[in-house]
């Protein structure tokens, strides 16, 4: 975005820790560290500064901890250890509803091969006694060439309340949503919250708040939370006044789009005299991404890791004028260097860290790149009857909904009134009625004639292979419909085309949901739980009673008594599976 180049959105609550919420022009200058000796030397003019009345926004990479500890093991750096850019006062706040305008494909840089290896070397270093636990991380890369600044507001929606940063520099671009707090300090109380311990939201509220408690008990997730906490308390002890390191906060479980971190919070008052260079060696890198011991952690992260880490995993971060610092752990970070973006993924292993359940929990964390990547709109259609329409009320609530999940701007009444006027101005009494909204909260309403009353029994039939999509695409209804659109080619000569999930169940039609009458006559339709859209059709046909929710096994398909295609425009339409099915991989 021209004319910005860093901004500051700290938004997680934590005790004593409030939101900050900044933006910032053309710095008045900037300060670079290239090499290890330079690091300290830029902390001290940076603090210098701060107090003296400018604001100072940047980072450190990774790598910058050689400037600390002459015996940690880290890769050669591929940027400035340390950058900073001087400020005189904030500039005004952006408007961040803006998107992307291309789709952004990114790719893992490590196999499935050499992870699975990674994880058993360093399952063998902690029967050995060398670590108890191991942060292990790989990359995710793309192709970028659009504008920085809009991907960073599409990241931001799908990571929100975090602890935002955006840094534009000459080099590089810097994006960052992290979850985690590195450290608050304002000269006197430090504050650092700690984040391990992961588990996938639910597809449902009972779902979510199980898998909640499961993460909450579970025996492996808080020894691995513990392990890191104790670090924390260490690191922090170094440079904090006799008996005043405290665990404020354990075990605690935060809600985020795509997953329930397990978060914990030491406050400590510091040493009068506590320079922002003793809080740096003190605390950098945070253990949290190293893993424990955490020098011997970070040897075998050198390791292990194929390149270096570079500002994710590093600090990002702010110094206020008169000297209050406050930094994140930058995971969730994207970094964009010559029309190419990097991603770092990770998670910590320990003795009970089992293969599958890290890989599956890296696609997790990364989900939030998978929502932001592609351009699109929120998406309703309804049909208008005799003039009148139907469950108007019930689509926007559907938008409502979809709004607060993308962090898209909702107006309720405006949109209500774009719809009827739209309606109103086509002079129509009958017809299909799509209601577009994006990003920035503007509807587009579109009018088309209603689709023709289809045979009396049309055929439809059964996916070849599972659906597998974000689940957020899934659960809404978005422009975004390639998850939709490969089944095309099952369904051709069809009315449509049934779905199914990995676990081999049934959810609904690419255009609808589904209603199965079973060999006893109960008419069901698949829960929530099975990934599926909470279609209006759908939920009028439970709420009058007509169906019940039930998982319902493909195999299930071949003693169903009749079958029904069913959508808000359409009503119920009873259709026929081909008998024939395919063989399902």
């Amino acid at each position: 975005m021209p004319g910005l180049s860093a901004l500051i959105d700290f938004a997680v609550p934590y005790a004593g820790v409030r939101p900050l919420r900044f933006a910032f022009a053309a710095p008045e200058q900037e300060l670079v560290a290239q090499r290890p000796c330079e690091v300290l030397r830029v902390l001290d003019t940076v603090e210098d500064l701060a107090r003296r009345g400018f604001w100072c926004v940047g980072y450190l990479r990774y790598e910058a901890a050689a400037a600390f500890d002459r015996n940690v093991a880290v890769h050669a750096p591929d940027g400035p250890l340390a950058y900073f850019s001087v400020h005189r006062s904030p500039a005004p706040f952006p408007d961040m509803a803006r998107d992307i305008d291309r789709v952004v494909h990114w790719k893992r840089t490590i196999d499935r091969q050499d992870f699975d290896r990674s994880i058993a070397r360093i399952h063998a270093a902690i029967e050995a006694g060398e670590v108890y636990q191991v942060n292990y991380t790989g990359a995710l890369a793309a192709d970028y060439l659009g504008d920085p600044f809009d991907l960073f507001c599409a990241l931001r929606r799908s990571q929100p309340r975090s602890n935002a940063a955006f840094i534009a520099t000459a080099e590089e671009n810097v994006l960052s949503l992290s979850p985690e707090l590195f450290f608050d300090w304002d000269g006197a109380t430090l504050t650092c919250a700690p984040m391990k311990g992961t588990a996938p939201r639910g597809l449902t509220p009972e779902i979510d708040l199980r898998n909640a408690r499961e993460l909450r008990v579970s025996a492996k997730e808080r020894a691995e939370n513990v392990m890191i906490v104790d670090l924390v308390r260490n690191d922090v002890s170094r440079i904090a006044e006799l008996g005043s390191v405290q665990v404020t906060r354990l075990f605690e479980c935060q809600a985020w789009p795509t997953v329930w971190q397990m978060v914990s919070q030491v406050e400590a008052r510091t040493q009068q005299g506590t320079t922002l260079a003793q809080v740096f060696r003190s605390l950098f890198p945070c253990g949290s991404i190293t893993g424990a011991p955490k020098l011997r952690a970070m040897h075998w992260i050198r390791n292990l890791e194929h390149g270096r880490r570079g500002v994710y995993c590093g600090a990002v971060g702010v110094i206020q004028p008169g000297g209050s610092a406050r930094f994140n752990v930058p995971i969730r970070t994207v970094t964009i260097r010559d029309g190419h973006a990097s991603c770092g993924i990770g998670s910590g292993i320990t003795w009970g860290s089992a293969t599958q359940s890290e890989w599956s929990e890296w696609g997790h964390k990364s989900s939030f790149l998978d929502q932001a990547s592609q351009p699109f709109q929120l998406l309703q259609t309804l049909r208008l009857d005799i003039g009148k329409f139907r469950s108007l009320e019930m689509h926007l609530d559907r938008l409502a909904w979809a709004s607060a999940n993308f962090g898209f701007r909702f107006d309720r009444d405006s949109v209500r009134q774009k719809v009827v006027e739209t309606a109103g101005d086509a002079s129509v009494t009958d017809a299909r009625v799509r209601i577009c909204l994006d990003c920035r909260g503007i509807a587009k309403v579109e009018i088309f004639p209603l689709p023709p009353v289809p045979e009396k029994t049309p055929t439809v039939r059964l996916a070849t292979h599972s659906i597998c999509a974000p689940s957020a695409f899934l659960r809404h209804k978005t422009t975004r419909r390639e998850h939709y659109e490969q089944f095309e080619s099952d369904a051709a000569g069809a009315f449509d085309c049934l779905l199914w999930n990995p676990q081999g169940e049934v959810t609904e039609f690419t255009r609808g949901s589904v209603v199965i009458e079973r060999s006893n006559g109960e008419r069901v339709t698949p829960p929530l739980s099975s990934c599926l859209l909470d279609g209006v059709g759908r939920a009028l046909a439970i709420a009058a009673g007509q169906v019940n929710e039930d998982i319902v096994k493909v195999a299930e398909l071949a003693d169903a008594r009749r079958l029904w295609f069913v959508n808000s425009l359409r009503g119920w339409v009873e259709v026929r599976l081909e008998e024939a099915l395919p063989q399902l991989r």
